[in-house]
């Protein structure tokens, strides 16, 4: 994985569950050196002992990023730890599937804050940091949820929808620092968020009917596109959402 340049590149997750724990393997077996952060311990501690990750010097640091001053907090405290950001991968997210006439302003705004402002905070953080040091890259989780309309997806659709501009603004702010700004769209993907769903009675059969590659991502999947727009071989690709979806937006 040497022609990616990641070796040695310091890279910051936020969030450690499926994506961000398969981002965190990705980097650290690219010879970059990982940091995640996540409000959940057990997830950080699932990561700091996961047998694959032995080798691999990974610091976990636990945050909730859902306020602007912790998450202020979290970024700067990982980039004096780490000696500075090259990589900033945000993997936060959550959804909560429900008709909008049924959908509680509760609902509305922990997603909202959870899916969006989170980003906002994190990538205004970064932002600074690697600005003052002359680059790096980000790359945020969106959707095909963002171009699609699926019913019982009103918040989660808009946060993403959303993240996708709040990219291409900061990745237009930033390009002259050498700081590019990137999204990875993941279509049905197998993860902690979407397994309660996937398993009720025929909804797996129906996704996968939606899908022109015949069945549903997988973490793994989605890992090589965030590596790509992660590493030197993307530095002159910015603001851009890369869509992994098997075929998804296609149909």
């Amino acid at each position: 994985m040497g022609w990616l340049g990641l070796e040695g590149r310091r890279a910051l997750v936020l969030g450690a569950g499926g994506l961000g724990a398969a981002c965190v393997r990705g980097l650290a077996e690219a010879g970059a050196h990982p940091a995640v952060v996540d409000v959940d311990e057990s997830r950080l501690r699932a990561l700091r002992d996961d047998p694959t990750l032995a080798d691999s010097d990974v610091q976990v640091f636990p945050a909730d990023v859902t306020t602007s001053a912790k998450c202020e907090k979290a970024v700067t405290a990982v980039a004096d730890e780490l000696g500075g950001l090259d990589v900033v991968v945000h993997a936060v997210g959550t959804n909560d599937r429900r008709p909008v006439v049924d959908t509680p302003d509760e609902v509305w705004e922990r997603i909202l804050t959870l899916n969006l402002s989170s980003a906002f905070y994190a990538g205004r953080a970064a932002g600074r940091v690697m600005r003052k040091s002359g680059g790096g890259s980000m790359v945020f989780f969106s959707s095909v949820s963002s171009r699609l309309a699926h019913k019982h997806h009103a918040p989660y659709a808009a946060t993403k929808g959303g993240l996708d501009q709040l990219v291409r603004v900061m990745a237009r702010e930033w390009a002259a620092d050498g700081v590019t700004v990137n999204a990875v769209a993941p279509g049905y993907t197998e993860t902690e968020l979407t397994r309660e769903y996937l398993d009720r009675p025929g909804m797996r059969e129906e996704m996968v009917g939606l899908v022109p590659a015949g069945r549903l991502g997988t973490p793994e999947d989605v890992v090589g596109a965030v590596l790509f727009l992660a590493s030197r071989q993307a530095s002159f690709v910015t603001g851009q959402v890369l869509y992994v979806d098997g075929g998804r937006t296609l149909v």
